[in-house]
């Protein structure tokens, strides 16, 4: 299913991919003091087993779009980026937006997650 995707999400022409085009608009919709994780975008965009996807679309189109990175999160709660610069950055940003993080550094997702606050 991610297949049909595309590889970066881009067609041939240049255009995005209907998939990759509603995940973005997804990710610009997470408000402040809010996060979702990789697979709630996947299903709110129509695939839902297509997280990794998601992962490849924000790591690819983040600058370009200005997208919310940081409001993503895995579905542990855990910060997954894989640098260790790039996760401090991430923490940093989230509590600015008042995100509060467990002693084992997870987020509530009950408290903070915003597919269960609407």
């Amino acid at each position: 299913m991610i297949a049909k995707h595309g590889g970066d999400g881009v067609g041939n022409e240049g255009e995005l991919q209907p998939f990759t085009a509603e995940v973005i608009r997804v990710l610009k919709e997470i408000p402040s003091g809010y996060v979702v994780t990789y697979g709630q975008i996947a299903r709110i965009a129509g695939s839902p087993r297509a997280a990794r996807q998601v992962v490849r679309i924000l790591h690819s189109m983040s600058r370009k779009y200005k997208l919310p990175w940081h409001r993503v999160v895995n579905a542990k709660g855990e910060i997954a980026v894989p640098d260790e610069e790039s996760r401090e950055v991430q923490r940093m940003l989230l509590e600015q937006e008042g995100i509060l993080f467990t002693e084992d550094g997870r987020v509530d997702l009950k408290q903070f997650d915003k597919k269960k606050q609407t």
